[in-house]
């Protein structure tokens, strides 16, 4: 009897193995096809900074092994960020027969909206907050003082940047998933808007390098971002609700 109780956690524990080694997969595979354009990869990437570097100034590499790996690091990270699709559809596909079919129904989207905002957060980063957070580094940058940046702190930098954008774009999904469960409503949230805008001011500090700009950039964006999900959620509320029983799938 033991054993026979034990074969779905088995299974369920094969099936998640599955999912992992599928994701990985994936990543290695998009890492094969852009490790050969690494130096290409690196070299758009640090666009936004080396276009606004003083006449004659360049990056630098304080490592031996720095113009080897860090184009690596960066294209592993992006093989990450192509793959961020396909790895949410094998959580989806993991999760999805535990599912009523009216939550399959919900959960697909959020996946695919989800993706997006990472994607539209990462961009916004690059396109946007990169070019006048460089902008004002180098025209600060003290007499006498020649700015030229490791090439791995840089990395370092702007991935801290992605990921602080790419998860703060979240913020619409957030918001539908916690009215959709019933943890909160948006009558409720509308009236915590100030501490609202106050958390995400915090957030963006804690986040975000050490200066206004960048913060600024963060928070803003989120509070819009708020008022998107609340719009949103307004649709969502209460619907995660458990169906009868003659409509349950078999």
């Amino acid at each position: 009897m033991a054993v026979d109780d034990s074969q779905p956690l088995i299974q369920h524990l094969m099936e998640l193995r599955s999912r992992i080694l599928r994701a990985l997969m994936a990543v290695l595979v998009v890492f094969l096809c852009l490790v050969w354009f690494a130096n290409d990869i690196y070299s758009f990437v640090s666009s936004p900074l080396i276009e606004r570097l003083p006449a004659g100034a360049t990056m630098i590499a304080t490592d031996v092994a720095s113009p080897f790996f860090t184009p690596m690091k960066l294209s592993l990270l992006a093989a990450v960020f192509v793959a961020v699709p396909y790895i949410l559809y094998q959580l989806w596909a993991f999760v999805a027969p535990g599912l009523y079919k009216h939550e399959q129904q919900m959960i697909m989207p959020l996946l695919i909206s989800s993706s997006i905002l990472f994607y539209c957060g990462v961009a916004f980063a690059y396109f946007v907050v990169f070019p006048l957070i460089f902008a004002f580094f180098t025209a600060t940058t003290p007499d006498g003082v020649q700015m030229a940046t490791d090439i791995a702190s840089y990395l370092d930098f702007v991935m801290a940047l992605f990921f602080a954008f790419g998860i703060a774009f979240e913020v619409p999904v957030a918001i539908v998933l916690l009215c959709w469960i019933g943890a909160t409503d948006p009558q409720s949230l509308s009236q915590k808007r100030p501490y609202i805008i106050v958390a995400a001011f915090v957030v963006g500090m804690l986040l975000t390098p050490p200066d206004m700009i960048s913060q600024i950039l963060l928070a803003v964006p989120m509070c819009l971002l708020f008022e998107v999900g609340l719009l949103v959620s307004r649709f969502y509320v209460g619907r995660r609700v458990k169906p009868d029983s003659s409509q349950e799938d078999v």
